[in-house]
């Protein structure tokens, strides 16, 4: 008898120990468009969450990816890019990225080693002047696109903007150091319990990741002039009685009648085509068949009008 106890008091002990010694915190990579910030958050979490495209400013919710070990919890928080603004919604995501980098533990600055480093990576870091709280961390993405001597020559550049928490070089695509860079998030973070449950890799609502999906299909193969003037919104999501199948009502927004057009495309035929990207990654996310019912509307120029950045929840 006094063994089990002995061995129930150690294990206890233990728990405590482990509990001391547990980490948790806030981590949120930016960088210019297009450096990798979306694709590496997804490689860390393992699900698809942020948005990934090739367009600029694709993410507009501080979506929060949840990373779960035994000993630690991470939680990356996702930030539109930092840009100058040229809108009202411009300016709108700006303050949301100051809100948000103004809470987080660790900042990522996401620079890609296949291209040289410009005016915009520098502007961005100089922005990381404005919190001196977090710790920093230079990230050069992208290693698997670059030669040996590209990425060297990539590390020294970034070494030499300041003085980096950690330095470290990775490719998302490839999945190599992403092990080694989680390790570094993981040392940076304050000792604290766990911020969510063990189920918990997103904060974002459902209907929030499916607008998302169908936005992310709708972006594909569009040319330039249309990134920001599409919204989603998500009217209905509704499972059937009986069957293995949901019902996904949807509205697209553009914001003039001739963007209309080119969503629409010839006979009809883009829609049917981002109707059939975006079902087959909804269908990922919920689980059951779905039967995607989306409508393409127009909101005379809604990224400069207060009244209309308000509905679409901005």
């Amino acid at each position: 008898m006094h063994d089990d106890q002995h061995d129930s008091g150690r294990a206890a002990q233990e728990a405590a120990e482990r509990a001391e010694r547990h980490r948790s915190g806030f981590v949120t990579f930016v960088g210019r468009p297009n450096a990798g910030k979306s694709t590496l958050m997804n490689a860390i979490v393992g699900e698809k969450i942020a948005i990934t495209s090739s367009k600029p400013q694709t993410t507009r919710h501080a979506i929060r990816g949840v990373v779960h070990r035994d000993d630690a919890q991470l939680v990356i928080v996702d930030t539109p890019g930092m840009h100058k603004p040229r809108t009202l919604l411009g300016q709108r995501l700006n303050s949301v990225v100051k809100a948000t980098l103004g809470d987080v533990d660790v900042i990522c600055l996401c620079i890609p080693a296949n291209e040289a480093m410009g005016t915009g990576d520098r502007f961005i870091d100089q922005q990381l002047e404005g919190f001196p709280r977090a710790k920093k961390i230079a990230v050069v993405t992208k290693t698997d696109l670059a030669s040996k001597q590209a990425v060297a020559t990539q590390l020294l550049a970034v070494s030499e903007l300041r003085e980096w928490d950690a330095i470290v070089p990775l490719s998302s695509v490839a999945g190599t150091q992403l092990d080694v860079l989680v390790d570094q998030l993981i040392e940076l973070l304050p000792v604290g319990p766990p911020l969510y449950e063990a189920e918990t890799t997103t904060e974002e609502s459902i209907s929030v990741r499916i607008a998302e999906l169908i936005r992310e299909a709708s972006l594909e193969g569009v040319r330039d002039e249309l990134p920001h003037s599409i919204m989603v919104t998500i009217d209905d999501i509704v499972p059937r009685e009986g069957r293995d199948l949901t019902d996904v009502y949807a509205n697209l927004w553009v914001e003039r009648d001739s963007q209309k057009g080119i969503i629409i495309g010839k006979g009809g035929s883009r829609l049917r085509q981002v109707g059939a990207d975006a079902r087959a990654e909804i269908e990922r996310v919920l689980g059951t068949q779905v039967h995607l019912d989306l409508r393409v509307k127009v909101a005379k120029e809604w990224q400069g009008d207060p009244k209309q950045l308000g509905r679409f929840g901005f």
